[in-house]
């Protein structure tokens, strides 16, 4: 008990470190749903890990009921987990939330068949997701890492990254641009565009020089005996 209200006052601290628009506890602890849901798994997490399992999903269900947040009982989850405004959050049953992770609303952290065992994915500390991200299938997103509203991610993707689009790509890595020639490397299909892009644009440059050069190229001067060839030919007057 005193770890959960010690767990509770964290909470409270995440929120205003988090959030600008919070203005005061009884704010906080009335109007912040994210925070609800999360009490509320604490709870029937409790119920879950000592076997009370249909009382800990029937618990979880009503949870949803008055958050619209839904957090699998079976889920782990780190501290200071932040749902700012969290409408349509689900997290399923294998995911594991590292510490310090922000979610907006629309988030998805689910699986994507019938697969047994673990099918969710696993999210390392000081993590933000953005609004309506999905994020499928047993896969690790690293540590500090940022996926972008909308997008959807399907591997696994390394610490220090920024993926946006659908599928997923990375387009920063450890603050800088990041273009993905190697195959052996996580699919970046914007990075094959602009591979393809590039090995293009680099062919035609090297038409239009030759083009050029030709155009731009004189004739060698005619001997008298060609001027005279060329007259007899029908060139002349």
């Amino acid at each position: 008990m005193v770890s959960f209200f010690k767990s509770v006052r964290e909470d409270i601290a995440t929120v205003f470190e988090s959030d600008p628009a919070a203005r005061s506890y009884l704010e906080v602890l009335l109007c912040y749903p994210g925070l609800h849901a999360l009490w509320a798994y604490r709870i029937y997490h409790w119920l879950w890990i000592h076997d009370l399992r249909l009382l800990s999903r029937w618990l979880s269900q009503v949870s949803r009921l008055f958050t619209g947040i839904e957090i699998h009982p079976g889920a782990q989850i780190g501290h200071r987990l932040f749902i700012d405004h969290g409408m349509a959050v689900v997290i399923g049953e294998t995911s594991i939330v590292g510490d310090r992770v922000v979610m907006y609303q629309g988030v998805t952290l689910g699986g994507t068949g019938k697969e047994k065992g673990k099918r969710h994915p696993t999210i390392g500390n000081d993590v933000i997701i953005g609004s309506g991200a999905k994020v499928l299938g047993n896969i690790t997103v690293g540590n500090n890492c940022r996926v972008g509203a909308g997008s959807v991610v399907l591997r696994s993707i390394p610490d220090n990254s920024t993926i946006v689009g659908v599928p997923g790509h990375i387009v920063l890595r450890n603050g800088k641009r990041v273009v993905i020639s190697d195959p052996k490397e996580i699919s970046d299909p914007m990075s094959d565009v602009c591979i393809r892009l590039a090995a293009e644009v680099h062919q035609i440059r090297e038409q239009l020089q030759q083009h050029t050069q030709a155009v731009l190229t004189p004739e060698p001067n005619l001997t008298i005996d060609q001027e005279w060839d060329t007259y007899s030919d029908g060139g002349g007057i």
